[in-house]
């Protein structure tokens, strides 16, 4: 690997080389990735995933078939997950994009599901049988989730969801949705609720969306949508903390994902600066290029470092997790985006030629500055972390 690679700084012998077989492993799904229509979920990949056990991985234990009767179910150490983003996302987008969906559905389901619920769309998930989406977001809650509108009302034993989701990745093509919905108006955050919603429900339905990055995205319209009691997560009214404890667990992923391809561009721009003849010399000769790639690596290492810190902080139960958390995304996703588009600088119009390595990861870069809480976000976090 090019460019230093995945610092061995803080990992064991183990995880090194759990990256480096998670890498590997990505290289092969790239052919199956690639095979795909943009902008839909590509269950031939899910399915190979699965069948390489990277998608267990996002929860080892009774999650999956076989596990010991009355074994609780566990999430994937926070370093686990960044390493698997990582490494999937150097080589392939689309799977590490996949395995992400994959988690932010079924956590919340992991967290605060019934063993029931569990072991029925758990094992399924890790298979790569089912396909899970977290749905969040609306028309006018998006950065301000507390916002959100769409209403859950009494109905019997259980509620009716009416509203609209938006920005829903994996959806209309997911085969469940945990969905958050008002339980009680006015209270903000305080009346939020999470429910388990098979997508073959009655009154459910939705629309893709074409988005610059390739990803499966959507609408979801909810028309009196039956929900039952037992499909609840956790307590009524709790569920803006079942989102929450979800997106903190994912939070330095992103950023990890982020290193992924940042590595990916970093590499690239190192192997055409060496290749490429301009001026009488290699690229990597000319000062301005060889000061950018520094620049390229420094940032790099640096972003790879604070997830690492980040997720490491996680998994010892530390203090101040909100703010390092934060500066871990914050700083990895605009490193990536400074990182991707230097290596097109370096690579000229090439690069920006449709089906190009690095014009795919323009496109991809831009959205983790967005998604799962903006750089902004991410600032004001941080800002009133400094003064607790």
């Amino acid at each position: 690997m090019t460019a230093f690679g995945p610092t061995p700084f803080g990992l064991t012998t183990e995880q090194q080389a759990f990256a480096a077989q998670v890498r590997g492993h990505a290289v092969e799904l790239r052919p199956v990735a690639d095979g795909g229509q943009p902008g839909r979920v590509n269950r031939e990949l899910l399915r190979a995933m699965g069948h390489l056990g990277l998608l267990a991985r996002l929860f080892p234990s009774a999650a999956l078939p076989g596990a010991a009767a009355g074994q609780p179910s566990r999430e994937a150490p926070a370093l686990d997950l960044c390493l698997l983003r990582e490494s999937l996302a150097t080589e392939c987008t689309e799977a590490e994009t996949a395995l992400a969906l994959q988690g932010l559905g079924s956590y919340p389901v992991l967290q605060s599901g019934s063993d029931e619920q569990v072991r029925r769309w758990l094992p399924a998930v890790a298979s790569g049988a089912a396909v899970a989406a977290f749905a969040l977001s609306e028309p006018g809650a998006g950065s301000d989730a507390a916002a959100l509108e769409l209403t859950a009302e009494p109905d019997g034993n259980g509620w009716r969801l009416t509203g609209t989701k938006t920005w829903i990745s994996n959806a209309p093509e997911a085969d469940f949705y945990t969905v958050f919905a008002r339980t009680t108006p006015g209270e903000r955050a305080r009346g939020v609720s999470a429910f388990l919603v098979p997508a073959e429900r009655p009154g459910l339905s939705g629309e893709h969306l074409d988005m610059v990055s390739p990803h499966p995205i959507g609408t979801l319209t909810f028309d009196g949508v039956p929900v039952h009691r037992e499909e609840l997560l956790g307590e009524a009214d709790r569920g803006f903390v079942v989102a929450m404890r979800t997106l903190d667990k994912f939070r330095p992923s992103v950023g990890a994902f982020a290193v992924g391809m940042a590595q990916a561009a970093l590499e690239a721009a190192c192997e055409y600066a060496a290749s490429r003849t301009a001026f009488g010399g290699p690229l990597k000769d000319q000062q301005a290029v060889a000061h950018l790639l520094a620049e390229m690596a420094t940032r790099t290492e640096a972003a790879r470092l604070l997830v690492y810190s980040a997720a490491a902080a996680i998994d010892r139960g530390a203090t101040g997790i909100a703010g390092r958390s934060a500066m871990a995304k914050l700083f990895a996703t605009e490193t990536a985006q400074f990182v991707v588009d230097a290596a097109v600088q370096i690579h000229g119009a090439r690069a920006l030629q449709r089906g190009h390595p690095l014009e795919h990861l323009y496109r991809e870069v831009r959205a983790p500055r967005i998604y799962e809480g903006a750089s902004e976000i991410q600032r004001t976090i941080i800002a009133r972390q400094l003064f607790k």
